[in-house]
């Protein structure tokens, strides 16, 4: 897997939107536990390619310290020898002299190619670098994502549980008002207040017509009465 497929992919999982995803899921539940797989997949996957991606850098890192040491070091025998090609001069051992003076040479085309190569690589490590770094924090957000997702499908499962139980005391209540015996009872409630209804009516007809023979009773005495005094009335002129 190339770096750059590496970094596309890591940047890709990374920022995957939760909630949009759930939104397009029939099963959020189940949809959430095939990302949690798919992350914790990925992520192992994207570990891996990432610890050899830096296995490279470091690797080159040591090439490239490797060139600067020896630079260093070739130039540092490159002084010894001309500086001992020098002190031959001086004495008049001129042979040797040129001797030293071609292994000055020698260390500094030597000390020349490590600098060169340490020239080439350095631009090379500090762009794989960079590339290492976005690695990183990429892994990290998909360790946040993860963890995103198990908080999200702790809540979901939560939920659905709550929701369930919900739904069954509903049932349960709904069960309850079917066969609730208030209903009976206050149908029963009503036919007593209608037959009280009723002997309240039959008694206030009662006593209506009570009250008519009581007046009946008491025109038949007026009558009587009145019948009486006539009759004293004609006793008196006869």
């Amino acid at each position: 897997m190339s770096k750059q497929s590496i970094l596309g992919r890591v940047t890709q999982l990374a920022k995957a939107n939760v909630n949009a995803l759930l939104d397009q899921a029939e099963d959020p539940q189940k949809m959430l536990d095939q990302l949690i797989r798919d992350y914790a997949n990925n992520i192992s996957e994207a570990e891996q390619a990432v610890a050899a991606t830096i296995g490279n850098l470091r690797m080159m890192e040591a090439d490239h310290q490797e060139d600067v040491d020896a630079a260093a070091e070739w130039g540092a025998k490159a002084v010894a020898a001309s500086r001992k090609a020098d002190g031959l001069r001086g004495s008049g051992a001129t042979a040797e002299a040129d001797r030293f003076d071609g292994l000055a040479r020698v260390a500094l085309g030597r000390q020349m190619r490590s600098e060169k190569e340490a020239e080439v690589s350095a631009p090379v490590i500090a762009a794989q670098t960079e590339v290492v770094a976005k690695l990183k924090a990429g892994l990290a957000s998909m360790k946040d994502k993860l963890t995103e997702l198990q908080a999200k499908r702790d809540e979901l499962v939560a939920r659905a549980r709550t929701a369930r139980a919900q739904n069954t005391m509903l049932d349960a209540v709904k069960d309850i008002d079917v066969l609730d015996p208030a209903s009976d009872l206050h149908r029963f409630e009503e036919k007593v207040r209608r037959e009280e209804a009723m002997a309240l009516g039959r008694q206030e007809l009662a006593a209506s017509s009570l009250d008519a023979q009581f007046e009946s009773l008491e025109e038949l005495g007026r009558a009587s009465e009145i019948e009486a005094r006539l009759a004293a009335l004609k006793a008196k002129t006869t």
